[in-house]
């Protein structure tokens, strides 16, 4: 068998705790050292920097690639103006490519463009936009990375790419080739994109600087809306932190009604159970203590003044075993009271109400030698606890065979009270004993109250429990109890049980006439 205290200092030892329910697999709490806040704050900020760097760089990709399709444009746009230009260079008086080429260069305005007139492999003409220069004498100076680029140009098989250019960046490029007359030239077009890429650069780093800002603030407002979430949370950890042993009446404060607000709502509900729970805790343990304090005391006494004398003795063991039997009765109520606070001690279901008074009469009648009479009997089905309302009312049948002698008269019977939502079910037993002091029926179903015109055998033999019994069976029903007396004229115990009808429903026959039969 393992050793529980290894396995405890095992777990502090570690980062883990594994937590579950009985009969499912446990599973794994890390601990985290980094407080809620922070970490709420850090995956917002985390998130939101992920969604930027995300859009600028898929943003500023899909500027570069307008620039260069811009520049595909500008290239298809420079070829067809020389087209049309050569179309009306005869009427002109052009008619050799040196000439056509010239003239076209000589007219442009270019801007990040250069134009290149190319005849029999030679420059004859250079239109430079990031100069602003136009030659049309020829020569390689006005041309980026010179003959060398010109000639790989021109080698290539493709009639357009992208070339790199040395200080000037990439460029697109374009060629087109045409005859004039017998002869043939070459029109070399390239459009260089350093500039517009650097402006693309230029504002998404503006941009940039502004989602730095952006989410700087977007984190001052994470940290005040995780602040906020979490509130109650912490009023959750300080009413748990500052609840005592003796100290179960703190609360969450709920606002709203969100997740959040519902969790303080069963946290209080939670709390609601377990002041109950520790109320009915104290009270069975006082009650317990106060009670068994005596016969425990009157037992040990004798005990410890035991006579060796028979007769003495047998009287003194009949007395202890008086006292043990009344303990254990205190102990078994006792018992009974604490359960009632459960949800289950009342467990409601159609009942004949006809035969349920039957029965509880029959069973009256074990009780005692007395002349049991039913007066009245009620007939319809109610929901209600057979078993506890049998309980209740043989209490009150036991407490008037205490205070009545053999063939007194003991009355009860059972009728509805009402009509509609408002009808109730009464149970009753009437005695012809003492009866109550008026003083003593406002408390006689507390606990541990007798009434004191009840005779001197219920302060012998009652525990003072069996009408806060009847009482918590009552309340379990959401009904009441009550007593009716007139000291020296017997006393009258009856409990209500609510038994609401259906307004559609008759009600007659809800109540028999009355049924008086004398029983010995």
């Amino acid at each position: 068998m393992t050793d529980p205290l290894v396995d405890l200092h095992q777990v502090a030892e570690t980062d883990d705790v594994r937590v579950g329910r009985p009969g499912t697999p446990l599973r794994t709490l890390r601990a985290r050292s980094m407080p809620a806040r922070w970490r709420i704050t850090a995956w917002i900020i985390l998130s939101t920097m992920v969604t930027l760097v995300a859009v600028g760089m898929i943003g500023r990709s899909i500027f570069v690639a307008g620039v260069e399709r811009a520049a595909n444009t500008e290239i298809e746009q420079e070829a067809d103006e020389f087209i049309r230009f050569s179309e009306k260079a005869g009427a002109e008086g052009l008619s050799t490519p040196e000439q056509l080429l010239q003239e076209y260069v000589a007219r442009q305005v270019l801007h990040d463009e250069v134009v290149v007139g190319i005849v029999d492999g030679s420059i004859v003409a250079v239109a430079n936009g990031l100069t602003g220069a136009n030659s049309v004498s020829g020569g390689s100076a006005e041309v980026p990375g010179g003959d060398g680029l010109v000639g790989r140009l021109l080698d290539s098989n493709a009639a357009s790419g992208v070339v790199e250019t040395g200080d000037t960046g990439p460029a697109r490029w374009g060629r087109l080739e045409f005859t004039s007359g017998d002869s043939g030239g070459t029109l070399m077009i390239l459009q260089f994109t350093q500039d517009a890429r650097a402006q693309v650069d230029e504002s998404f780093t503006g941009i940039a600087w502004a989602a730095l800002l952006g989410l700087l603030l977007s984190s001052g407002v994470a940290w005040l809306v995780a602040g906020q979430i979490l509130a109650p949370v912490r009023d959750v950890y300080r009413v748990a932190r500052d609840i005592g042993e003796h100290d179960l009446t703190a609360r969450v404060p709920v606002d709203g009604s969100d997740d959040i607000a519902a969790v303080a709502t069963t946290f209080n509900q939670m709390l609601d159970r377990l002041e109950a729970v520790h109320a009915t805790q104290q009270r069975f343990v006082d009650d317990a203590g106060h009670e068994l304090r005596t016969p425990i005391t009157i037992v040990r006494g004798h005990l410890e003044l035991l006579s060796d004398d028979p007769e003495e003795r047998k009287a003194t063991l009949r007395l202890i075993s008086d006292e043990l039997d009344r303990m254990s009765r205190i102990v078994t109520d006792l018992l009974v009271l604490a359960r009632a606070q459960q949800p289950d001690f009342v467990r409601v279901a159609s009942c004949d109400v006809t035969a349920l008074t039957l029965d509880i009469e029959a069973k009256a009648q074990a009780l005692g030698a007395r002349r049991w009479q039913l007066m009245e009997v009620a007939e319809g089905s109610v929901r209600l606890d057979p078993q506890r309302v049998t309980q209740a009312v043989l209490q009150f049948a036991a407490n008037a065979v205490q205070v009545t002698d053999e063939d007194d008269r003991i009355r009860m019977g059972s009728r509805f009270e009402g009509d509609g939502t408002e009808r109730l079910l009464r149970l009753w037993v009437q005695d012809t004993g003492p009866g109550v002091l008026a003083e003593d029926a406002e408390r006689i179903f507390e606990r541990f109250v007798r009434g004191s015109a009840r005779g001197d055998t219920v302060g012998r033999h009652g525990s003072g429990l069996g009408l806060a019994i009847v009482r918590a069976i009552t309340d379990g029903h959401g009904g009441s109890a009550w007593v009716d007396s007139v000291p020296g004229e017997g006393a009258t115990f009856g409990i209500d049980i609510p038994a609401p009808i259906d307004a559609r429903e008759s009600a007659a026959g809800e109540r028999s006439p009355a049924l008086i039969a004398e029983r010995n």
